[in-house]
């Protein structure tokens, strides 16, 4: 059973009933279609790009997917499981705990290095040093992202990963000002620092602090370089009491607000996730400018 077309809006887009009607059109006119081909075929014909004018694939996926879910469209059975949602369970040495590196400071490690992470092998490790270590796990980042490694002399000490802004979250908005319609057009220009985890092998003093610093200031050229336009704000959601944020206030972040933990999909206002203070950083001077003309 599919449900009546109305206009829903999925990943910050309203899909009007006639484009949903055109989805739905697609898919009968392209039964041999994977999801993927699919996707592709839906930004085609919507017009769903990006700022460099690559489509919105992944977003126009996971925008499809929940249409299924809502039994809005019907998909066709998926031919490759890729264990969204489930345990990363890929488990090996290169893994496991490492010797301990206990210092007095960051510059009696060696020079720091962030490496993006670009080949295969090194996302799988990226991913399973989430899964075994950081207390959320791993979860797939959205839309547009970077992934580092930081390296110190040689050694693999932490990882960073940037994603998709939050779609709206009421402390950085009222923050940078922006109206709905203002921030409907230029949120990918604000980027998430959804990961961050020092290795739990690894002691050192400021360290969090100064890895902040190094990636605040190359992630727009890095950003520009994969993508084909600067951010010029960045984000991150810590939650509290179990954090207080120290690292992102000694390297300049600024704290806005807090959540108020009730998450996108509370249409019941439980208020049942963990509140999270929302921090912020300025890539640019003028963003304001930026974002809101």
């Amino acid at each position: 059973m599919v449900a009546e077309a109305a206009a829903r809006r999925y990943c910050g887009r309203v899909f009007s009933s006639a484009e949903i009607d055109s989805i739905r059109q697609l898919i009968r006119t392209h039964p041999a279609a994977s999801r993927a081909e699919l996707s592709r075929l839906v930004c085609d014909c919507l017009g769903w790009v990006r700022a460099d004018g690559r489509p919105k694939e992944m977003s126009c996926r996971v925008a499809m997917l929940r249409m299924h879910r809502e039994q809005v469209i019907q998909l066709p059975p998926p031919r490759n499981g890729n264990n969204n949602g489930k345990p990363y369970l890929r488990r090996t040495r290169q893994g496991e705990l490492g010797p301990p590196i206990e210092v007095a400071s960051p510059r009696a490690l060696g020079e720091l290095q962030l490496h993006p992470v670009t080949r295969r092998d090194e996302s799988h490790l990226h991913n399973e040093y989430l899964a075994r270590y950081h207390y959320l796990g791993y979860q797939p980042l959205p839309g547009d992202q970077l992934r580092y490694f930081v390296r110190a002399a040689g050694d693999i000490v932490a990882l960073l990963g940037f994603g998709a802004a939050a779609w709206k979250t009421r402390p950085r908005d009222h923050f940078i000002g922006w109206t709905p319609a203002q921030r409907e057009q230029r949120l990918h220009q604000v980027v998430n620092n959804a990961r961050f985890l020092i290795l739990p092998w690894v002691r050192c003093p400021n360290l969090a602090s100064t890895i902040l610093a190094r990636a605040t200031r190359r992630i727009a050229d890095d950003w520009q370089a994969q993508y084909g336009y600067r951010p010029v704000l960045l984000e991150t959601f810590v939650e509290h009491p179990r954090f207080r944020g120290t690292a992102y206030q000694a390297a300049n972040w600024t704290r806005v607000g807090e959540t108020t933990g009730r998450g996108k999909l509370d249409t019941h206002n439980q208020a049942l996730l963990p509140r999270k203070s929302v921090w912020l950083y300025p890539l640019e001077r003028h963003f304001r400018r930026v974002l809101c003309d």
